[in-house]
């Protein structure tokens, strides 16, 4: 990458103290309002990094979250419920201000119009506004200990105005060159996907491993997400991450990450720091173990999953009854708690009659079908399941909007589709033969990504546009996995 950057005519960095919100008057916080159709300001939606200083991007270039790494203590605070309220503080991260003309300094969400997208197989993320006739880029990628921002175009003058961060901050085009080529050699140890993989295939293939390697740390410790709250390790999802890097071919990084989780006190939280620290507040949650021992056994640390179960378990047993779920809600004996636990568990569930659907509450059939369905398949091998849970699947499919699915027909969340399930949905029908209703959800996912190719959390059932954390690990390692499982390769 050795193209000519035009120099822009002032480059600044202003104090904190010198913020003011758009217009140039003091208030309460408030959330400035973003362009239309596109998320808030201050809501993270790309990622930067190589698994050591984390940078998220918001939809208009600010850096609005940042840490060491990926799981780390964060450099610039910018919580969550903030975020969720709309009151983030208008001084939050680094800013990027644009003067054209003798007007006014506008910050870059003012912008006439705004496209963002990564360089092709790298995590250096090109923002581009326009204000008139003015046009200004913003490149950026987190590498090594850096953060890197470099701008160019025809404006008057940009400034990076900044509130944390700056000590991490090189304005020098020579990091973006060498964070592109190291993504770039990283990339091409893949596992490529097989033949006849189509081009939009191959893109998300590359870009949810890019994103893997941003949010995964030198020690193995997997963030489920680049912002507050979501910075933090969890097993199943960091075992999900595991599973992928295996499948891809990264078998050094899959280790770390399995032994990473080998090494923390699985029954002691839900959640862990990147030391391995458990998080207070949420007790260990019933398929802990069993995402564990599947992603040992992926990875060939442990020979079997029912080895490696029975290892985990005689450190300190997790019963996976009565416990929270992948929902995080009240405890009880669920689905996907029991199929990640083996095939003693769906005996007590069931017995001897298997049910024609998987409802989240076995012992309640109103409960409503339940997307975890797709773990009997996928990573956890049930075949006596099999039938239910296409069925299941199958059923739940039919019920997608165009951006995917909720995580069943019981959610209480609303109807925003969720990237995760949709993945993991998509997986499982892939495996069991149901390659239509596969690709229909895979293309469902497609649509839920951000322009970058990062995928939300969740998106408005309406306007595709994301609500929550982007990108989330959990839902790229699924996308690795479906569409390994689409095109295999030779």
């Amino acid at each position: 990458m050795g193209w000519a950057r035009a120099a822009v005519g002032l480059v600044a960095v202003v104090a904190a103290g010198a913020l003011l919100v758009s217009g140039g008057h003091e208030a309460d916080p408030e959330t400035p309002a973003g362009r239309p159709g596109m998320p808030p300001p201050f809501l993270g939606v790309a990622v930067l990094g190589d698994g050591r200083l984390t940078a998220a991007v918001d939809a208009y270039g600010d850096v609005v979250d940042l840490r060491r790494e990926p799981a780390g203590r964060t450099l610039i605070d910018n919580p969550a419920d903030r975020q969720a309220a709309g009151t983030v503080e208008p001084d939050t991260g680094i800013q990027v201000w644009v003067r054209v003309g003798d007007g006014r300094a506008k910050p870059i969400w003012e912008a006439d119009s705004i496209r963002q997208r990564y360089l092709p197989g790298t995590d250096v993320l090109r923002t581009v506004a326009r204000f008139g006739a003015a046009q200004v880029v913003v490149e950026q990628a987190a590498h090594g200990e850096k953060l890197a921002m470099v701008t160019h175009g025809n404006a008057n003058a940009v400034e990076l105005r900044m509130s944390e961060g700056a000590g991490v901050l090189s304005r020098s085009s020579r990091v973006l060159d060498e964070s592109a080529a190291a993504d770039r050699r990283w990339l091409a140890r893949s596992r490529q996907l097989g033949p006849g993989a189509p081009a939009w295939a191959r893109e998300m293939y590359e870009r949810s491993l890019l994103v893997l390697h941003a949010l995964t740390g030198r020690n193995g410790a997997v963030a489920a997400g680049a912002r507050d709250g979501w910075a933090y390790v969890w097993p199943r999802d960091a075992s999900a991450a595991a599973i992928a890097f295996s499948a891809a071919g990264y078998r050094a990084e899959s280790e770390r990450v399995v032994r990473f989780l080998l090494g923390i006190g699985l029954e002691h939280a839900a959640r862990f720091n990147g030391d391995g620290s458990p998080v207070p507040g949420r007790a260990a949650q019933g398929d802990a173990i069993g995402w564990v021992a599947a992603a040992s056994q992926a990875t060939g640390i442990i020979g079997s999953a029912k080895n490696a179960a029975r290892i985990l378990a005689d450190n300190e047993p997790i019963p996976w009854r009565d416990r929270a779920d992948y929902r995080e809600g009240e405890p009880g004996d669920y689905l996907g708690n029991a199929i990640a636990s083996g095939e003693t568990a769906i005996k007590h569930l069931y017995g001897a009659k298997l049910p024609s659907r998987l409802a989240r509450e076995p012992s309640d059939p109103d409960s409503g079908l339940d997307s975890a369905a797709a773990w009997a398949v996928r990573p956890f091998s049930q075949p006596r399941l099999y039938p239910a849970a296409r069925a299941t699947l199958n059923r739940l499919a039919s019920q997608a909007t165009p951006s995917g699915i909720t995580p069943g027909e019981g959610w209480p969340g609303g109807e925003d589709p969720w990237t995760a399930p949709t993945a993991w949905t998509a997986w499982s029908l892939a495996a069991l033969g149901e390659r239509r209703q596969a690709l229909q959800l895979m293309q469902a996912l497609r649509r839920s990504a951000t322009p970058a190719g990062d995928l939300p959390e969740r998106v408005d059932a309406r306007t595709g546009i994301p609500t929550s954390t982007t990108p989330l690990a959990w839902s790229h390692a699924f996308a690795i996995l479906a569409l390994g499982e689409l095109w295999p390769s030779g």
